[in-house]
């Protein structure tokens, strides 16, 4: 699978960016997204493809070398920040088939790609100090 995606895609600032839809298809050949989003951010959302990782952001530097070398890596997070900065880490510790998912679950729903979404763990919160469940959990008596 080497060089995978190095046909698509477009570089900024040295970092590999794809766009959801071509991020999508490379999952479709073989690719594995690594999604850096914190739990609490992914278990409401998560992409639906076949090979994923999940790795927060916090944990990458602690877990990065249970990552395969051999394939193509697929950042992603909410908007594309967060996994960036994984890129740039990655590339920093020999990764070289890795990049960065432009936009994020964000646009991955906009565009209309497979999701797995989970109502139950659906937040709710002015700001982050406020977030909490949105669904009540139902109470067996």
């Amino acid at each position: 699978m080497k060089e995978i995606g190095f046909n698509t895609g477009f570089f900024a600032h040295g970092v590999l960016n794809l766009t959801p839809k071509e991020s999508f298809e490379l999952c479709e050949k073989g690719a594995m997204i690594v999604d850096v989003r914190e739990e609490y951010m992914n278990s409401f959302k998560m992409f639906k493809v076949e090979k994923i990782f999940y790795l927060p952001y916090t944990e990458l530097n602690q877990y990065f070398t249970d990552l395969p070398k051999d394939e193509l890596l697929i950042f992603a997070d909410a908007v594309g920040l967060r996994s960036r900065e994984a890129v740039l880490f990655m590339n920093s510790h020999g990764y070289n088939n890795v990049a960065n998912m432009a936009g994020g679950i964000v646009d991955w729903e906009r565009d209309g790609l497979p999701l797995i979404t989970d109502i139950t763990n659906r937040l709710s919160g002015s700001c982050m100090c406020q977030l909490k469940l949105r669904e009540k959990p139902n109470k067996q008596t």
